[in-house]
């Protein structure tokens, strides 16, 4: 009852603004204020406004909200640990690890120092004239060495 009062004051108000600015011959903007002035009678008409109220003044509304609130929090922690592979069930956690030998531990596909680069001491050998042609394929070699190839 309240708030249908309330709205009402707030549409007349509004549409006393509106003659006023009519009155300036403003008529554009006193037809958009107008409009906006008869949206809280047109709540209240539909009913919208007891609908609101009836849901903001429930405590089991709110409760209701509280309870989604908690569900979707779960929901997504769950989500962010499956994501990070904290949460993996054992069958998973046991198909991701290598099967190891008896006796031996298990072992990397790919040795760890493998991927780091080799630099060497950082002396390059000086060209002989008798040895320039054969330096071409040094260089290729090197790199075969490297790749361990």
């Amino acid at each position: 009852m309240l708030a249908e009062t309330i709205c009402s004051a707030v549409s007349a108000a509004g549409l006393g603004i509106a003659a006023l600015t009519a009155y300036r011959k403003r008529f554009l903007a006193a037809t958009r204020i107008a409009a906006y002035s008869l949206v809280p009678v047109g709540l209240v008409m539909t009913g919208v406004v007891a609908w609101a109220t009836g849901i903001v003044f429930k405590p089991t509304v709110w409760a209701g909200f509280a309870v989604l609130g908690l569900a979707w929090l779960l929901f997504v922690t769950t989500r962010a640990i499956e994501r990070r592979g904290l949460g993996a069930g054992e069958g998973e956690a046991q198909r991701k690890r290598p099967k190891a030998a008896k006796g031996r531990p298990a072992q990397e596909a790919v040795a760890p120092a493998a991927s780091a680069p080799s630099l060497g001491d950082g002396a390059r050998p000086r060209p002989t004239p008798a040895t320039a042609p054969a330096e071409d394929f040094s260089d290729i070699e090197a790199i075969l060495k490297k790749h361990g190839i």
